[in-house]
């Protein structure tokens, strides 16, 4: 989680700071400025990467979190795509792994807390 929030964190930046980096086509169905993309990269990342770190501090509502965080970094990502498809396409595999990951955990915890 902890990368793949950077990932997104310094995508954001990149956005913001450059926006000549990335190609802008022209008669996309969303309509966002190159720094708004960014900004949306940017917050998403940041959450990603504090969701990370309270996972690892072993909180269970960061699990919730990190799933409705990763999720959303998935869509965004997606219609991120028109503007640099294979990083865009990189980071949606890296935040469906993450969900993946933070459910399967989920289910071992659940086994382990119950009562014999």
């Amino acid at each position: 989680m902890i990368f793949g929030g950077a990932m997104a964190v310094f995508e954001g930046i990149a956005a913001i700071a450059r926006t000549d980096l990335f190609i802008a086509t022209r008669h996309y169905v969303f309509q966002f400025s190159l720094a708004g993309w960014g900004w949306v990269h940017l917050i998403l990342g940041i959450a990603l990467v504090l969701a990370g770190c309270a996972v690892l501090s072993g909180a269970l509502w960061a699990r919730f979190f990190g799933v409705a965080v990763a999720g959303l970094g998935a869509l965004a990502n997606f219609l991120w795509v028109p503007y640099y498809p294979l990083w865009a396409l990189v980071l949606v595999a890296v935040n469906i792994f993450i969900v993946w990951a933070l459910c399967t955990g989920m289910d071992r915890e659940a086994d382990d807390g119950r009562v014999a």
